[in-house]
């Protein structure tokens, strides 16, 4: 089945709804009929990547995949070898269907689809056609209803129109890459009269319009006219998208398509009707504030990687027990049993898993479950501190600037050396290339600090893990390091307590900058951060951050289909209450983001000190900047001497959530 995470909107992704309820006793039910929506509605391919499914018969199926593997100029000759094999078949068989010859109707490209009005609402907006709109206050086991009798009223607007049929290159491909062909697109005249039942589950009659159109390009006519036989004309109404060019009515059409497509993609969850929930429309509106802070960016890109990936994983699963209980004819045996319990419980982790992560408290800033686990040692018993020397080999010449007092430790590996550090010791890192899960484990006051260039110090992250650098000590100082965040979807560092101090280090990130958690302080000087796909420095509320002569830049790489909404760039504040950050003599630039951006609730004061800062920053009035110095002290924002330039959105800006 072709499958797979494509990131973007609702529409970029593999459907699999199905209208049954996954109940306790759902592991040994008996079997029934499942349905399932199956769609990838990604751009157009129009090139020759597959050849077409034979019709029948065990010889023309193993004929059509050797002809797959031979280059172009070989498929006659396979064709004839076929012909050959079929000849000797016992059993009576069609032909092979060849490929179509030079003469035969070749595809028009399809017809531009109506572009999706869900892509350009802003989050309140979606949350008032959800809530005020499609539910009205239903409870989640009458959402399905809600939806359906939805969709039925708007699609009495139009029963007859044109559009794409998307869906499974399986239906007519044997072997297809499925990285170049995500759907089959087929141009079709629809007619829509829908049967009150889930609205996932409805059902339109649909035949080839004219003219014949399609994304691939050399699909025959007459395989297509067969399919549909075989289908009996009838496709789910999800599968199909209205076209541009019809009368203004097909737009609200398209809108109902959408609308009901993004519930069950990913507002919906198969759990909501099975347990109690007083206000569904209020997880329905957390849900859709999930899916905006993923696409402006406000949740890092690998983590919503990570949830989608997770989801994606959740409904494939349970469509997987489905059909394994479906192909149990008669009561079960033990070991079909066992396999129904085991594929049960996976579902239930996944949907544990899930319900944490749509927890706002516990996906405020990446992983969603305790990253420290080890308690502080604190001082070694007879009161001494070690140094740790890490490096492969240890020479005299590496430690002649050391005092003749001091205790060593050698180490070839960074991450015992700090499982032996305790409160007060320092690891002394020489050139070379270190991985250290232990970073994320940092509890006691120590110093790392590399001795040489920094880029000749590199430190990598384990891409099997979430976290990277999360300090909860009183006290820790990195200095002369890279590091260099590889797979890790949290921070690249994260503060969560206590105070850390960055000096002379190079952050190459992956997912999220710096992040300062609420009550945390840091201090970063003569550092460089780059590459992160949020923000470079993040400052939750209450927290406190020094930077001095950094370079920021090249931050907010987040690839979101709305760009637009997307704010965050070199450092990012959020409050209330309002972090304390002071900034000198710092560079910020190239960001895809603002220099800074200040997040906060749309309160009477902050769209006043938002204008008196705009206002200030461009006019230069005595009485202007007497405005602006208020307002940035009220935020506890000092900034002397920082250079900020080429954002792509603009310098500094309060962003009113």
């Amino acid at each position: 089945m072709a499958s797979g995470s494509r990131a973007g909107g609702p529409e970029d992704s593999v459907r699999n709804i199905s209208p049954g309820r996954l109940g306790k006793k759902a592991a040994c039910a008996s079997p029934g009929a499942v349905a399932t929506l199956k769609d990838a509605a990604a751009s157009p391919v129009r090139s020759v990547v597959a050849s077409p499914r034979p019709v029948k018969g065990k010889a023309s199926r193993e004929a059509a995949r050797r002809r797959l593997q031979l280059p172009p100029a070989s498929r006659a000759e396979a064709a004839g070898r076929a012909a050959e094999d079929e000849e000797e078949e016992e059993e009576e068989e069609e032909p092979l269907l060849s490929a179509p010859e030079e003469d035969a109707e070749e595809a028009q490209p399809l017809p531009a689809v109506c572009t999706s009005p869900m892509r350009g609402m802003w989050r309140d907006e979606k949350v008032a056609l959800y809530c005020d709109q499609v539910l009205l206050g239903c409870k989640a086991e009458d959402a399905d209803e809600a939806m359906s009798k939805y969709l039925s009223e708007k699609l009495k607007i139009k029963d007859k129109w044109l559009g794409v049929w998307k869906t499974n290159p399986e239906l007519f491909f044997v072997k297809y890459e499925e990285t170049s062909i995500p759907f089959v697109g087929i141009l079709v005249e629809v007619t829509c009269k829908p049967q009150p039942n889930s609205s996932s589950c409805f059902k339109v009659t649909v035949s080839l319009a004219e003219p014949f159109s399609s994304n691939i390009a050399n699909i025959p006519r007459d395989l297509v006219n067969e399919i549909l036989e075989e289908l009996e004309h009838s496709v789910p109404l999800l599968e199909v998208y209205p076209v541009e060019g019809q009368d203004a009515n097909i737009h609200d059409v398209a809108l109902a398509l959408e609308v009901v497509r993004f519930f069950y993609d990913f507002l919906w969850r198969d759990w909501d009707d099975e347990e109690s929930c007083e206000n569904y429309t209020a997880l329905i509106e957390e849900r859709i504030n999930l899916w905006c802070d993923i696409q402006d960016g406000t949740i890092p890109g690998p983590i919503a990687q990570r949830f989608k990936k997770t989801l994606e994983k959740y409904k494939n699963k349970r469509v997987e027990l489905i059909e394994y209980q479906s192909n149990i004819k008669e009561d079960p045996s033990a070991a079909e049993a066992v396999e129904c319990w085991k594929k049960y419980y996976e579902i239930v982790m996944l949907c544990g898993l899930l319900k944490m992560w749509e927890d706002l408290r516990l996906r405020v800033h990446g992983p969603f479950f305790p990253r420290i686990l080890r308690r502080r040692k604190g001082k070694r018993d007879f009161g001494k501190t070690i140094t740790h020397i890490v490096a492969k080999v240890m020479t005299t010449e590496m430690v002649k600037d050391l005092s003749s007092d001091t205790l060593l430790q050698q180490h070839d590996d960074l991450d015992l050396a700090l499982d032996s550090c305790y409160s007060g010791d320092t690891v002394v890192i020489f050139p070379g290339e270190y991985h250290a899960v232990n970073l994320a484990l940092l509890t006691d006051d120590i110093i790392i600090k590399g001795v040489g260039k920094r880029e000749e110090i590199m430190i990598t992250s384990e891409p099997s893990h979430d976290s990277f650098v999360v300090s909860k000590a009183d006290n820790v100082k990195l200095m002369h390091l890279s590091l260099i965040q590889q797979g890790t979807v949290d921070g690249i560092v994260v503060v969560e307590s206590g105070h850390m101090t960055l000096e002379n280090c190079v952050l190459k990130c992956e997912g999220t900058g710096v992040c300062v958690l609420t009550g945390a302080a840091l201090t970063i000087t003569d550092s460089e951060i780059t590459g992160a796909q949020g923000a470079g420095v993040e400052l939750y509320p209450g927290s406190i951050a020094i930077l001095e002569r950094n370079e920021i830049h090249h931050c907010n790489n987040l690839r979101t289909s709305d760009s637009s909404k997307s704010t965050l760039g070199g450092v990012n504040m959020k409050v209330l209450p309002a972090p304390k950050l002071k900034m000198t003599n710092n560079h910020i630039y190239n960001n895809n983001g603002y220099g800074v951006s200040i997040l906060q609730p749309t309160e009477q004061f902050f769209i006043v000190a938002e204008q008196a800062l705009n206002k200030g920053a461009a006019s230069g009035d005595k009485k202007d900047d007497k405005m602006l110095s208020k307002v940035m002290q009220n935020l506890n924002l000092e900034m002397n001497n920082n250079k900020i330039e080429a954002n792509l959105k603009g310098d500094i800006r309060i962003v009113t959530s």
